[in-house]
């Protein structure tokens, strides 16, 4: 950063005030604050990183009041950075503004290898922070471990299955898949089914493996309830909303059996819960039905949620969820984006894969093909429906694909901004800080965001404030009135 664009910072800070996903303000007129760990640590733990800025007091309504002294503040800064686990290595940058300093700490991103950063003097557990919005919040214990999981490469879908045994699995299913695996595989098709058991993570030991339960187990959710699929129609926009009789859902069911099973009673349950029409497909000129959402699309979202979700113990008690509202279809898994792949990225470039030893046995088992087609299949699906895209989340420890029902040409807005106004819309569902519409958007200047989309919103009676009292209160969110 220069000198230039630090001053164009704090013009625009002080304009617009706001903090965000990747900006944290300090104040810092009376001293170096004394604890930074928690922002050093959550910008380090983010694609990107982030900038603090020192000079502004937002308890003041954002006034460049400036530091106490420049030199000196670099050097605090610094014994702080100096003190995180790996250390911080920070880019510092001071400049003059209307006789007053300046300073902005740029504090770059790990390698998703070395997270999480964390201060030495907490540990790393009570020590690591993720940033979320404009607040640095604890990492929770599954996040930490993510990152361990993904260092030390854990399978966590090849762990041993206490209190199951190969009498817990279907005989027949365990040797259909045998026999495909020996099918072109000279080397396997010379071992036994004990040896090919081993060797491909079907028992470890004298058990058997999760991965094997998953596949080919009489009644899997005997011993791991909830690797199950909880689907649900809810009677509005909101989970909370009740139907004309008091009713929370529509339709309610848990959805239980091996991957296979689930997979195809999930399908079921989507079909029998979405519209359908019959029309003449104009190429061959015979009637089909067409669903309200393509199947092959839905079932490409469940499958990859099936195969890619965490099955670590810090997850077994979370079951994957599909929601149906009244505007969109929510499917819900634990574990977030697994490695160095971030949301943009999927399905251009090839990631890691969580669980590679399931996703091998279902392309045996000729359920999915694993080549890294699924969300490219789904987006070419939804098109041809013309519905708009897909919306990928990352949540936390969450990943969430969703599919709008309402197609393009049913939008009463004509442009692509109405069109993005829309999926703001089903985005404020739940209350919303500036910082994460902005980072829905995929917008960087929050003033850009407030000005040409929430609050046109506003005073279209779109959106609600959910601080109405204090419009200007950094705790502000907006929430979509239904």
């Amino acid at each position: 950063m220069t000198r230039e664009e630090l001053q164009e910072m704090v013009k625009s800070v002080q304009k617009l005030r706001y903090e965000s996903q990747s900006l944290e303000l300090k104040a810092a007129h009376m001293g170096c604050p004394k604890r930074l760990y928690d922002t050093l640590s959550s910008f380090s733990n983010q694609d990107g990183g982030g900038t603090i800025l020192f000079g502004i007091d937002e308890s003041k309504g954002y006034e460049p009041v400036g530091v106490y002294d420049a030199q000196d503040i670099q050097k605090q800064i610094n014994a702080q950075c100096l003190q995180m686990e790996p250390v911080v290595r920070p880019v510092l940058t001071v400049a003059e503004l209307d006789g007053k300093s300046f300073v902005a700490a740029e504090i770059p991103a790990l390698d998703i290898a070395e997270r999480p950063c964390y201060y030495r003097g907490m540990g790393r557990i009570k020590g690591s922070y993720v940033r979320v919005g404009d607040s640095d919040e604890p990492m929770t214990e599954y996040e930490i471990y993510s990152y361990e999981a993904f260092r030390r490469k854990y399978q966590d879908e090849v762990r041993a299955a206490n209190r199951m045994s190969l009498n817990s699995l279907d005989k027949n299913k365990l040797a259909d898949y045998i026999h495909r695996l020996r099918l072109g595989k000279p080397n396997l098709s010379q071992l036994t089914d004990e040896q090919i058991q081993d060797l491909m993570s079907i028992t470890l030991g004298d058990k058997i493996t999760l991965c094997a339960a998953l596949l080919f187990g009489l009644y899997p959710q005997a011993y791991y309830p909830q690797l199950c699929v909880i689907a649900t129609v809810v009677p509005g926009l909101r989970i909370s909303d009740l139907g004309a009789e008091g009713e929370r859902f529509l339709d309610n069911e848990r959805i239980e059996g091996d991957i296979p099973q689930i997979l195809e009673r999930s399908l079921q349950f989507v079909r029998r819960n979405i519209k359908s029409k019959t029309i003449i497909n104009e190429e061959t000129g015979k009637r089909e039905d067409k669903t309200e959402y393509p199947m092959t699309a839905v079932r490409e979202a469940i499958l990859n949620a099936l195969v890619h979700r965490d099955y670590s113990i810090h997850t077994e008690g979370m079951p994957i969820q599909i929601q149906l509202f009244a505007d969109r279809m929510e499917i819900r898994s634990p574990g977030g984006i697994y490695g160095r792949i971030t949301v943009d990225q999927l399905g251009k470039v090839q990631p890691d894969t969580r669980n590679p030893v399931l996703a091998s046995a279902l392309e045996t088992l000729q359920i999915t093909e694993n080549r890294y087609s699924g969300i490219p299949i789904m987006e070419k699906e939804l098109s041809r429906f013309g519905l708009p895209p897909a919306r990928l989340e990352d949540k936390r420890g969450t990943f969430v694909v969703t599919f709008y029902r309402k197609a393009r040409d049913e939008v009463q807005e004509k442009n692509v901004e109405d069109m993005r106004q829309l999926e703001l819309l089903n985005f404020c569902s739940e209350p919303r800080s500036r910082a994460e519409i902005a980072k829905f958007l995929g917008v960087k200047t929050v003033g850009y965001v407030m000005q040409h989309y929430v609050k046109p919103m506003l005073e279209a009676g779109l959106l609600s404030m959910t601080i109405p009292e204090q419009p200007q209160s950094h705790k502000q969110k907006y929430q979509r009135n239904i």
